[in-house]
C-alpha cells in the first residue's frame, strides 16, 4: 500500500465565484491511474478546492478516516477496493458533517445506477469526465452540502431549544401539580352529616388546575349554605380567580365571607343568595381587573323545615331526586356573574321531602361528549342519578362520575367535573 499523501494545494487566486478561502471546500480525488487524477485535481485546484490524491481505494479510507474531506470523486473500476466498496464504507464512517460521493464510471446500465445509489453515491459522472459537467455536478455537490450544512445548524439549535422548554415545561408541570393540591386543598371537607341531612362534595378537573369550585359553610345549628361555581377556562387564571371567590365565601371566616351578615340580634344571619350572587357580580366588575366570568349556584338549607333558597347565575339546573328514583330539573337560568354591571339574581325556594336529595353541578357533567360528540344533557344525568339512587354521599358521586366516564369512553373529561349533592333526612 502507497503512503497516505498530503493534499495539493488550490491554485492562488482561482476560486469559484463568490467563494473564499474560509468557505473553501476540500476534495478527495481516487483513481488508480495517475494521469487521470491529476487531470481532475488540476481542474478542481484552478477552481479553487483543496485537493487529496489517492491511489486505491484503502488509501481513500485512510485519508478519509483522519480527515474533513467534503467531496469525494472516486473512479468506479479498481484494483482491490472498487468505487461502491469505498462508497459503502465511507457512508460507515463517523462524521459529523455529511460527505458527498461522486462515482466515475463508464457503466450507465440501469443496475450500475441502482447499485451506486444503493450503496450510498450521491451523484454518477460518466468517462472521460468534461470538465464542464464536473464543475456543474460539483457545484450541485456544494448546493447539497451547504443545505445540509444549515439543516444540522437548525437541528442543533432546535435540540438546543426544546432542551430548554423541555425544562421550562419540567418546572411548570412541577409548579402545577402542586397548584392542584393546594387547589384541592380549598376543599378540606368531601362530606359531612348534620343528622338532619348530609352532604358530599366532588371536584374534578380536566387538567393540572381547573375553574370549578364547590364549597360549603354553616350559617348557625339549623343552617347550611353551598355552592357551585364554575370560572370560564380550564388554566392557572381560572384556578387563581377560584381561590380569590373562596375567601369570599369563607366557611372558616363567617366575618370576611359576603354571603352572612349580622342581625339585629348581633347573630350570623345570611344575606338572600340572589342578593349575594348580585354583590359578587358587582365585586368581579369594580375591584377586578379581568375579562374571566363565572357561573354560579348558592343555595341555603334549612335543615328543621328542607327549606331550600337558591339563586342561579347561568349555572345548570340543579336536579331534585325522589327516594323512588324519579327525577326533575329546577331553575331558569340566570345570568352569569362579571359580565353585566347591576345584573339582577333571583332568590327561588324549593322544599325537599325527607328522603330526597338535591343536586347542583357543574356543566362539565351535561355537557360532556361521547365517542360520536353526543352530550349527556340532562335527560342523560337523569338516567346516571336513577341508576345509582340506592347509594348515597360520596358513594352516589363516586359511581356518577365512574359512569360518566364510561359515557365518555375516557378517564381525561374535556371539562372540569364538579358537584355537590345534599339529602335531607328530616326529623332525626
Amino acid at each position: 500500500m502507497s503512503s497516505t499523501p498530503a493534499p495539493l494545494s488550490a491554485a492562488a487566486g482561482r476560486q469559484p465565484a463568490g467563494q473564499s478561502h474560509t468557505t473553501c471546500r476540500t476534495v478527495l480525488v481516487v483513481d488508480d491511474s495517475r494521469s487521470q487524477r491529476r487531470i481532475l485535481s488540476a481542474s478542481l485546484q484552478r477552481w479553487g478546492y483543496r485537493v487529496w490524491e489517492a491511489g486505491s481505494g484503502e488509501d481513500a479510507l485512510a485519508i478519509l478516516r483522519g480527515n474533513e474531506i467534503h467531496i469525494v470523486l472516486s473512479d468506479w473500476m479498481m484494483p482491490g477496493m472498487d468505487g461502491p466498496e469505498l462508497c459503502r464504507r465511507f457512508r460507515q464512517l463517523d462524521r459529523e458533517h455529511y460527505g458527498y460521493f461522486i462515482l466515475l464510471t463508464s457503466k450507465t446500465g440501469q443496475e450500475n445506477v441502482a447499485l451506486g445509489l444503493d450503496v450510498g453515491a450521491d451523484d454518477f459522472l460518466s468517462k472521460p469526465v468534461a470538465p464542464d459537467e464536473l464543475r456543474a455536478r460539483i457545484a450541485a455537490g456544494e448546493r447539497i452540502l451547504k443545505m445540509a450544512r444549515e439543516l444540522t445548524q437548525k437541528n442543533e439549535l432546535l435540540t438546543s431549544t426544546l432542551a430548554q422548554l423541555q425544562a421550562v415545561y419540567d418546572s411548570l408541570d412541577r409548579d402545577l401539580v402542586e397548584a392542584r393540591r393546594l387547589q384541592q386543598s380549598l376543599v378540606p371537607e368531601r362530606h359531612r352529616d348534620f343528622g338532619r341531612g348530609r352532604m358530599a362534595l366532588t371536584m374534578r378537573p380536566s387538567g393540572h388546575v381547573g375553574g370549578d369550585l364547590v364549597g360549603h359553610f354553616r350559617i348557625n345549628e339549623n343552617r347550611i349554605a353551598f355552592y357551585s361555581l364554575d370560572v370560564s377556562g380550564h388554566g392557572v387564571a381560572s384556578a387563581l380567580m377560584t381561590a380569590r371567590l373562596a375567601s369570599y365565601l369563607s366557611g372558616t371566616s363567617p366575618e370576611q365571607n359576603v354571603a352572612i351578615s349580622i342581625n339585629e340580634l348581633g347573630l350570623f344571619d345570611m344575606r338572600a343568595p340572589g342578593q349575594v350572587c348580585a354583590m359578587l357580580n358587582d365585586l368581579l366588575l369594580r375591584e377586578m381587573d379581568t375579562d374571566l366570568y363565572f357561573t354560579m349556584i348558592l343555595a341555603e338549607v334549612d335543615l328543621l323545615t328542607g327549606r331550600v333558597r337558591f339563586a342561579q347565575a347561568g349555572h345548570p339546573n340543579p336536579a331534585v331526586q325522589s327516594p323512588d328514583g324519579r327525577v326533575r330539573f329546577v331553575g331558569n337560568g340566570g345570568l352569569p356573574i362579571g359580565l353585566i354591571p347591576g345584573a339582577v339574581y333571583e332568590t327561588r325556594e324549593i322544599l325537599l321531602a325527607p328522603g330526597e336529595r338535591l343536586l347542583i353541578y357543574s356543566d362539565g357533567l351535561t355537557e360532556c361528549v361521547d365517542g360520536a360528540d353526543a352530550q349527556l344533557e340532562e335527560a342523560g344525568l337523569a338516567h346516571l342519578m336513577r341508576v345509582s339512587s340506592d347509594l348515597h354521599g360520596s358513594a352516589f358521586l363516586d359511581a356518577l362520575v365512574t359512569d360518566l366516564e364510561s359515557f365518555a369512553g375516557t378517564v381525561e373529561f374535556r371539562d372540569d367535573v364538579s358537584a355537590v349533592v345534599f339529602e335531607y333526612a328530616g326529623s332525626c
